[in-house]
């Protein structure tokens, strides 16, 4: 054991190598983590003993290394890169939908309102205007969007690299985001699919529906999308609505300044608008104009012209009283053709040279007269025999207001409302030569005073409608009824509900200008009441009709009636409150006026046109003694003489001729008669019993008796002198049909 021990050998990492032990236990050079000295010196001795090469072979290697190992670098990342993006691109690309399925949305519909004339009265949707075709725009609107969004458009498939980088650049050297990289076709794939929101999921989606919009359309394709559905601020989606929402023209007639204009917009719509900030929109479109010139779209010459001619907008945007129309039009539409799925044409019945005649008449009367009298508002409404609305003035100012006054504010007529009191009381058997006393009465509590109190006496139906006397009105509402008088204003065409109670014969119960004025429609035509319209006909931007107006009317009242209201209600234009209107033409009509002057008609007509105006204000404020023969009447007379201007002359329809006052003999009056009877007292509302007995409601007369006495009347058993006339029946055009919905019902729109 001893000699074991003395003979054990240990490693030894020194000298040279040894045999193998028999225990099999060694180490070499080779098991080495480290190099040990010895072998460092050798190798650094055998260097110094090795010739030493040129210093610039030595800079060279090592140059060509640093270069070598930064390439390998960069190709190495390079690699990892697009394996990510690769892998960004499929995650975020697998949430989206399957490409098989992609599909161009539909552009919202536009509807497109045209005058009878053929004049462009308004665009409604959500666009604002209709598509034009790339071939149909001015062509300086694409040159100048190319020009300063994305000039390289026509030569990259969807995505700018170039672009892209240089936008990096500047923004980092800037320090601030200032450029954008997206190229139109992304610009268009986020309109059309995507949400404003700026993440990498959205931008990289945008990227590949862009490459998708490259592979599907061509670039005019794109382009022209782009250019029907960008939005160009200010409520305007589309170049055509944009054209006409800054300088009231087609895109089809834009100059090089307005097109650069537009163009300028696209980077801030909101804020870049001119309808906002003028200077920033015309310091824009100068550097648009500068790019342009830049990419040899326009010449030194264009350039400089332009620069020195900038693009001059419209005053304001949809101040025209047309637009009131345009919004009856579209409430009305879905009734007609239901869903608007793509652009339409509406052929409307307004005729727009006559709606600007109404709105200067009424606009010119407020500026002239609206403080002195404390008028702000004003309403005209023309409708024609067939029910076409051939103007409508909604209020003194739509930029403003677009509150349409005409078709739902709802107003008292006061005497606007009595030919249908005196209607119906014709249909129960009076005639124009019917005596009544004017004075004053009492019915219940309530006594109907004449305007200013003045009192006539014995008068002619024909002299009390003329004067517009209430004391007569509600001797006749009394005695045919309340409910007849109701009846008849239904029959003619007012719409709103009415109270059946006596006032009604001085107009309390509130109607809309629009149907007040349709209901005097069947006086000017001979008994016809036509639904009242603004569409002739609705056709596809294709010309496919989908809506055609046959028109048709029922008769409502008797060719007689007729004859005898238009001979009463001429007189109120000759002799009666309403002289004001006259003009070459037979006119007729009634003016109206409510408590303290609140409101202020006149409803008149010709053979040609039946027209109302109301003046007032909107919170019911009292004007400063406003009569229905005052502003009424000269704004319908300035209309209508314009209106009527080459127009064969014709007279009304119907006939009647006053029986000559020699030949009625009047009631007998006890002496020192000069105030009627006392009225049996009878609650608002009701009807006295003896005037019911006396002459029923709509009863059919088969005698030819004048009436010159009647209710209220001293003397009562008095003799009358019988004329021989025919009295027509007063059952005419059968029972009420109330229509159930408006044409305004709402839109928006529009």
């Amino acid at each position: 054991m001893a000699n074991r021990r003395d003979s054990r050998i240990e490693p030894s990492f020194e000298g040279p190598p040894r045999a193998k032990s028999s225990a099999g236990f060694s180490v070499s050079e080779e098991d080495r983590v480290v190099p040990s000295n010895r072998k460092t010196s050798a190798m650094r001795q055998s260097a110094k003993t090795k010739p030493s090469r040129r210093g610039s072979g030595k800079s060279r290697r090592g140059l060509f290394g640093v270069l070598g190992r930064l390439a390998y670098w960069c190709f190495v990342l390079a690699i990892w890169g697009g394996i990510a993006a690769a892998g960004i691109v499929v995650y975020y690309g697998a949430k989206m939908p399957a490409a098989t399925t992609w599909a161009i949305p539909d552009r919202a519909p536009n509807i497109r309102i045209v005058s009878v004339d053929g004049k462009l009265l308004a665009n409604r949707g959500m666009s604002g205007g209709e598509a034009v075709g790339l071939h149909e725009m001015s062509t300086y609107i694409p040159e100048a969007v190319i020009a300063i969004e994305d000039r390289r458009f026509y030569s990259h498939l969807g995505i700018d690299p170039i672009g892209l980088s240089r936008a990096m650049v500047a923004n980092v050297v800037g320090g601030r985001f200032s450029q954008g990289g997206s190229t139109l076709t992304q610009q268009l794939a986020k309109n059309l699919f995507l949400t404003p929101d700026r993440t990498l999921e959205r931008k990289v989606q945008e990227v590949l529906l862009a490459l998708w919009l490259e592979h599907k359309h061509t670039k005019d394709q794109i382009l022209e999308m782009y250019l029907n559905r960008v939005y160009f601020g200010s409520g305007a989606y589309g170049v055509e609505a944009a054209s006409r929402r800054y300088f009231g023209k087609s895109a089809r007639d834009v100059t090089l300044p307005e097109a650069a204009l537009l163009a300028g917009l696209l980077k801030a719509p909101s804020r870049l608008s001119p309808a906002r900030d003028p200077k920033a929109a015309e310091r824009r479109s100068q550097l648009v104009l500068a790019a342009m010139r830049d990419e040899g779209k326009i010449s030194a010459k264009e350039l400089t012209t332009a620069m020195s001619a900038p693009a001059s907008r419209v005053a304001s945007y949809w101040t025209g009283s047309e637009n009131y129309v345009a919004d009856a039009i579209v409430e009305e539409l879905p009734d007609l053709i239901g869903d608007v799925r793509g652009d339409i044409i509406v052929d409307a019945t307004v005729d727009l040279t006559l709606q600007k005649l109404a709105e200067q008449s009424i606009r010119r009367l407020i500026d002239g007269s609206g403080k002195k009298l404390n008028a702000s508002q004003g309403v005209l409404v023309s409708i024609d025999n067939s029910g076409a609305v051939r103007a409508m003035v909604g209020g003194y100012d739509y930029s403003t207001s677009q509150f349409d006054r005409a078709s739902e504010a709802r107003r008292q007529p006061g005497s606007a409302f009595k030919p249908f009191v005196y209607m119906a009381a014709l249909e129960a058997g009076r005639t124009p030569d019917s005596v009544r006393n004017d004075a004053p009465i009492k019915i219940g509590k309530w006594t109907p005073t004449n305007y200013g109190g003045k009192y006539f006496g014995k008068v002619t139906l024909a002299t009390a409608l003329a004067k517009s006397l209430n004391s007569v009105a509600a001797q006749l509402t009394m005695e045919v009824g309340p409910d007849a008088v109701v009846e008849a204003a239904h029959r003619m065409g007012v719409q709103s509900d009415l109270t059946a109670n006596t006032s009604i014969a001085l107009g309390t119960s509130e109607v809309t200008p629009l149907e007040l004025t349709s209901a005097y429609v069947p006086f000017a035509n001979g008994g016809y009441r036509p639904d009242v319209h603004f569409i002739r006909r609705v056709t596809t931007a294709g010309g496919k009709v989908l809506y055609d107006n046959n028109g048709g009317a029922p008769r409502v009242i008797k060719p007689e009636i007729v004859g005898m209201m238009n001979s009463m209600m001429m007189g109120t234009v000759e002799i009666g409150t309403a002289r004001k209107a006259a003009f070459a033409w037979p006119a007729a009509g009634k003016t109206g006026t409510s408590q303290n002057s609140r409101d202020a008609w006149f409803i008149g007509y010709t053979a040609n046109l039946t027209t109302g105006v109301w003046f007032g204000n909107d919170d019911g404020g009292p004007m400063k003694k406003v009569t229905g023969g005052a502003l009424p009447a000269q704004a319908w007379h300035e209309f209508m003489v314009a209106a009527h201007e080459g127009v064969p002359v014709r007279p009304l329809p119907g006939t009647w001729r006053s029986t000559p006052a020699d030949t009625i003999v009047q009631d007998e009056l006890p002496p020192n008669t000069a105030q009627p009877a006392p009225v049996p007292s009878a609650s608002v509302g009701q009807s006295a019993p003896t005037a019911q007995k006396a002459s029923p409601p709509r009863a059919v007369r088969p005698a030819e008796t004048v009436d010159a006495g009647g209710f209220g009347m001293p003397g009562g058993g008095g003799t009358t002198a019988s004329i021989k006339r025919p009295v027509p029946p007063a059952d005419v055009g059968g029972p009420v049909k109330k229509r159930q919905t408006s044409i305004l019902d709402i839109l928006t729109g529009g």
